[in-house]
């Protein structure tokens, strides 16, 4: 998703940028069942919808689709705080 910011005075549109979601011995992980979605994982594990990008991009998951197939293993990082302060680096 495009990011807005204001760079001397005037708006800028740039793309957004994910940093890499190393594996940790803390990540969860989950096979997904018919009806999971990226959104309601993220909420279900992060209390959080926005987030569901932390998952698709540790599982290498493109743009597209909120959808899961059923019976895929995903892996839920749960090191939230460094991938956010990551996340706001990279596009600050």
């Amino acid at each position: 998703f495009p990011v807005t910011i204001r760079t001397h005075g005037k708006r800028v549109t740039r793309a957004v940028l994910y940093p890499p979601i190393p594996k940790t011995l803390d990540d969860i992980y989950i096979i997904t069942t018919a009806g999971d979605r990226l959104d309601l994982l993220a909420y279900f594990y992060y209390n959080d919808v926005t987030l569901y990008w932390i998952i698709a991009e540790a599982n290498g998951i493109g743009k597209g689709t909120f959808a899961l197939t059923p019976g895929l293993q995903l892996r839920i990082p749960t090191q939230t705080i460094k991938i956010l302060t990551d996340y706001r680096e990279l596009n600050s």
